[in-house]
């Protein structure tokens, strides 16, 4: 494993940390995780090196704060650092800082989390926490021993990615969504130098956006197989990471042992400055190829769910950038169908759960107001609806603008 300096803390991170918002789950049930097999994954991790864990208040319906309570006993929560964070959402008075914070304390079985982030803060977020006090709150909660440093995560603009570093002078580090794709969106490649300027140490999440950069359509397979250097889809993305020097910590929220190996490997392997210029020319035309294709940038991060008319929103928009990407709308239409007969056998992986299609979109537009990437989702479901419930052609719609 490699290790990256950490900001202005004398301490190092790994290069890989693990991420715990997708663990494996049992039946498709994202809040019973597979304990014994996420366990085996997490002490995995750990022994290869990993030394950065993060989870949250909300992840898999509350439940990875239990979990991760449980798999690090025996040693293990020594040997790493231990993260979560606040969801602006469930605070609407001062005192429910306290409350949360008491109530993820004991659910993590801990006195003391490493790091407590302000989670997903943006421009509504931020100034409705910052003026409860939030700040003030959390340097008491630094001197009673319950934190031991503030960062946050972050999904919006720039010029408010810059606003909230200059707000504070002791955050430990800002997480920001960011890969090959994301160099130009939200915090960018410039919030990246920015905080790291700043002396922020820059922790990333959605490295593979949501695992979309993982399994490469065709035409960017033929790129990557065309590259000097041979690279799976998810190395050629967390190299591209890696290479930039202020990049603190990638987390990824792997689900299988294959992914947990595969990631310790190529965290293994990395490193700043190693990538050659005919390596970033090939991951430049790899962006390319992936502009022109996906019609939607949805991560499945699930801040849009649960939709009150039960549309399972990430998973239509996975269907739909599936039929365009990987130019199979006949299998993209077919789990549509298939992923309503509450009877059928379950299918394995990410297609085995019941879920709401797109034609239950009423257009109330509550989603959109939780969704990071400002997504018109209410404009697109009828779209897939019915480019995948009534096979018109991806040509024969309008996309929102």
């Amino acid at each position: 494993m490699q290790y990256r300096p950490f900001g202005k803390l004398d301490w190092k991170g790994s290069a890989l940390g693990f991420g715990g918002m997708r663990f494996p789950v049992i039946d498709g049930a994202y809040g019973e995780i597979d304990e014994p097999e996420a366990t085996r994954m997490l002490h995995r991790a750990i022994d290869g090196g990993v030394n950065y864990v993060d989870t949250a208040i909300h992840y898999h319906e509350g439940n990875s704060e239990r979990f991760l309570s449980r798999a690090l006993k025996g040693g293990y929560r020594e040997k790493v650092r231990l993260a979560t964070k606040l969801f602006p959402p469930y605070v609407n008075e001062q005192e429910d800082f306290d409350r949360n914070l008491n109530e993820q304390l004991g659910k993590l079985d801990t006195e003391r989390v490493d790091f407590y982030l302000l989670h997903g803060i943006n421009r509504r977020w931020w100034p409705r926490i910052r003026d409860l006090g939030v700040l003030e709150w959390a340097e008491g909660a630094i001197a009673d021993g319950r934190i031991g440093r503030l960062a946050f995560s972050f999904h919006d603009d720039l010029p408010i990615f810059r606003e909230i570093v200059d707000a504070y002078d002791d955050w430990a580090f800002g997480q920001i969504q960011y890969n090959y794709m994301n160099g130009a969106y939200q915090a960018g490649t410039e919030g990246l130098r920015y905080a790291a300027s700043k002396g922020l140490a820059v922790v990333i999440m959605e490295p593979l956006l949501g695992g979309r950069l993982a399994e490469a359509p065709p035409a960017v397979q033929a790129i990557w197989d065309d590259a000097p250097t041979r690279r799976s889809p998810a190395d050629w993305g967390f190299q591209w990471l890696w290479n930039q020097p202020e990049v603190s910590v990638v987390l990824s929220g792997m689900s299988t042992m294959a992914q947990v190996e595969e990631n310790i490997a190529s965290a293994s392997a990395s490193g700043v400055g190693t990538l050659t210029d005919a390596e970033l020319a090939t991951i430049d035309r790899a962006r390319e190829v992936y502009e022109a294709l996906c019609p939607i940038r949805c991560t499945a991060c699930g801040y849009c769910m649960p939709c009150p008319n039960g549309v399972d929103i990430p998973y239509n928009f996975r269907l739909y950038n599936y039929g365009v990407m990987y130019e199979n709308p006949r299998a993209a239409r077919g789990w549509y169908r298939f992923m309503f007969d509450e009877s059928r056998a379950m299918f394995e992986g990410d297609f085995h759960r019941v879920k709401g299609h797109a034609a239950q979109c009423v257009q109330c537009r509550a989603c959109e107001e939780a969704c990071p990437q400002g997504i018109p989702i209410g404009d697109w479901m009828p779209m897939v609806h019915r480019v995948l419930g009534e096979d018109v052609s991806y040509d024969e719609v309008t996309e929102p603008s």
